[in-house]
């Protein structure tokens, strides 16, 4: 079931929401849902995802090993909502999620009735575009709202030209 979006209702902003990790690519995707919030009095929404691991630990090495997964996705998290920062005058919302990258990213867009678009980063690696670009393509229909990719190889200056 698609959610409506509230965007157009009193007290309600459109959010442009961008996956974030560790990837090189990551960066374009950022710039640009900044900068088209920003031309757009739009919001900027960061998700960090960590996904399982796919053995089990005992207990106490597995809280650890949350804690620092934990740890390093609210890093990534702060690294580029800096970046924001630097690039615009928006304080991007920073979500912390633990699961499978797809289905919390599914998740969040039907709890968050104000996030509008969705920005992704094209990787140029040879495995493909990246998971989520590339579960886009077999399965778009999933998402309730547009989805813009970004290609990878983009300069600051051409974001900056289509926002």
């Amino acid at each position: 079931m698609v959610s409506k979006r509230l965007i157009r209702e009193e007290g309600h902003k459109r959010k442009f929401l961008c996956v974030v990790d560790d990837s090189s690519e990551c960066d374009r995707a950022v710039l640009y849902a900044e900068r088209r919030a920003t031309n757009t009095g739009g919001n900027l929404e960061l998700l960090y995802v960590s996904e399982p691991e796919a053995f089990q630990h005992w207990l106490g090495v597995e809280e650890i090993m949350k804690e620092e997964a934990r740890e390093a996705g609210e890093a990534v998290l702060e690294k580029y909502a800096q970046y924001s920062r630097e690039h615009g005058s928006i304080d991007p919302e920073l979500i912390y999620r633990e699961g499978k990258k797809y289905e919390e990213l599914l998740t969040l867009i039907e709890e968050d009735q104000d996030i509008a678009v969705l920005v992704l980063a094209a990787g140029e690696s040879a495995e493909g575009p990246g998971p989520l670009v590339s579960a886009l393509a077999n399965n778009g229909a999933a998402f309730s709202i547009p989805v813009i990719v970004v290609p990878c190889n983009m300069t600051d200056e051409e974001i900056e030209s289509v926002t």
